[in-house]
């Protein structure tokens, strides 16, 4: 791989993108295609050594750019943190998970502690991992300064660019969603800027890192907050004699004040399960006060899948059979759709809960690896065969690759939370 010499300003500059996940992968290789020169640095060996070979695990990434990312020379997957010194970029896309209901930021503190003293006068740090507002300044800052003996604003540039990846979104990606970037002063605010602006058609600067930290948050509060709704919508719609995908349907043809969210066996991914969560403690942390409506939208959602559980034991019922000793075929295990993600995932949840009821779960994920899966989870392939054997099918995630005619056919019972399939034996959540 070529190596960045600061000398030399017809070399392509060092980006270092931490994390080589469904945010990092993205970036590393776009990067690639603009010019930058890119180490990719993963702590999972089994990933580096995909990337490595030319096997993308991304939905964005096909695998044809991945190998005209290797084979440029200017990108090389890693887990040695040797091989980023003299960088003039890098952007930290690690996770940020919860855990017993508070923010894990030890995956970016390890980041920043070896980050820091490869950071030379001049280079320009970037935070996109999703945290609560002040990370940057307060947490980021003081350990990049301390490994390095350099000053951010003086000596280094830093910046915090929220991530807006939507995993297997075909008209939405990196290059075309506009960037919200921000820096601890102007001169960190104008070098993150021009970072951006040869990696995505629009930035959407803010004037502080705190605001671009609260952006994130909001937009997926707004999200779980209204998924909520019409989840809570469609646990009552039923019982009122209403269908509330055709009242979301007629809703939406309203040009003005409304825009459609569909419910679903809950929320998962990286994002609604955890930002709001990361906003209301900051907020019960510093402010001594609850986001009342954080806190009820995660009730609801939260039990989600335990309401899916009862409406299949229900349905079992009432065609005299048990939700023990019965053969369940569950369709996805992705929170969301044509994606292999499946953290935090509802539909995981969905089925761990039917097993533990007795029911034998049969699952069909074309998209997530095997490794990936809970040990306890049994995976087939859709066939006509598993579906006429099953006293119920379960639509949990609906990718365009399942054949739902052939479900509609051949099933006896489906129970559908994702509204792909017709018939008299189906049921709609």
């Amino acid at each position: 791989m070529m190596r960045h010499n600061q000398n030399d300003p017809h070399e392509p500059e060092k980006l270092i993108v931490v994390g080589q996940g469904y945010v990092g992968l993205p970036l590393a290789v776009r990067a690639v295609e603009v010019g930058y020169d890119v180490v990719g640095l993963d702590t999972d060996e089994l990933r580096v050594k995909r990337l490595a070979s030319g096997d993308s695990y991304i939905e964005g990434v096909d695998h044809s750019r991945l190998a005209a990312a290797l084979d440029s020379g200017s990108y090389e997957p890693t887990t040695d943190y040797d091989r980023i010194a003299d960088f003039d970029v890098c952007v930290i896309t690690v996770p940020t998970p919860l855990r017993d209901g508070a923010p894990d930021l030890s995956f970016v503190e390890s980041a920043a502690r070896r980050i820091a003293p490869h950071i030379t006068p001049g280079a320009t740090v970037v935070l996109e991992s999703t945290t609560y507002p002040g990370t940057t300044d307060c947490l980021l800052r003081p350990l990049l300064e301390e490994g390095s003996a350099l000053k951010a604003g003086v000596d280094f540039h830093l910046g915090y660019s929220p991530e807006r990846i939507d995993p297997g979104n075909p008209e939405w990606h990196l290059e075309n969603t506009p960037k919200v970037t921000s820096g601890i002063d102007a001169a960190s605010l104008r070098s993150v800027e021009r970072f951006y602006a040869r990696i995505v058609e629009r930035t959407v600067p803010v004037t502080s890192c705190r605001t671009a930290e609260l952006t994130k948050l909001l937009e997926n509060t707004y999200r779980h907050v209204n998924i909520a709704m019409v989840n809570e919508m469609a646990t009552i719609s039923r019982e009122l004699g209403a269908d509330i995908w055709e009242a979301i349907e007629a809703a939406a043809t309203k040009p003005f004040g409304f825009m459609p969210f569909t419910p679903g066996p809950g929320v998962g991914g990286h994002c609604l399960p955890v930002d709001p969560s990361y906003l209301s403690w900051q907020v019960k942390r510093l402010l001594r006060q609850d986001v009342r409506f954080i806190s009820l939208a995660n009730e609801v959602n939260d039990q989600m899948p335990a309401y899916v559980t009862r409406r299949i034991t229900r349905g079992l019922n009432e065609r005299a059979k048990s939700v023990k000793g019965s053969r369940v075929l569950q369709l996805g295990l992705a929170y969301k759709k044509n994606t292999g993600d499946i953290r935090e995932s509802p539909a995981i949840m969905l089925a761990q809960a039917l097993s533990r009821l007795g029911a034998h779960v049969l699952t069909v994920e074309p998209h997530t690896d095997a490794y990936l899966l809970p040990p306890d989870i049994l995976r087939v392939e859709l066939t006509e065969a598993e579906i006429r054997a099953a006293d119920v099918v379960v639509v949990a995630t609906d990718h365009d690759a399942f054949d739902y005619a052939l479900v509609e056919r051949a099933a006896s019972y489906v129970l559908d939370t994702r509204n792909r399939c017709r018939g008299p034996q189906v049921e709609i959540l």
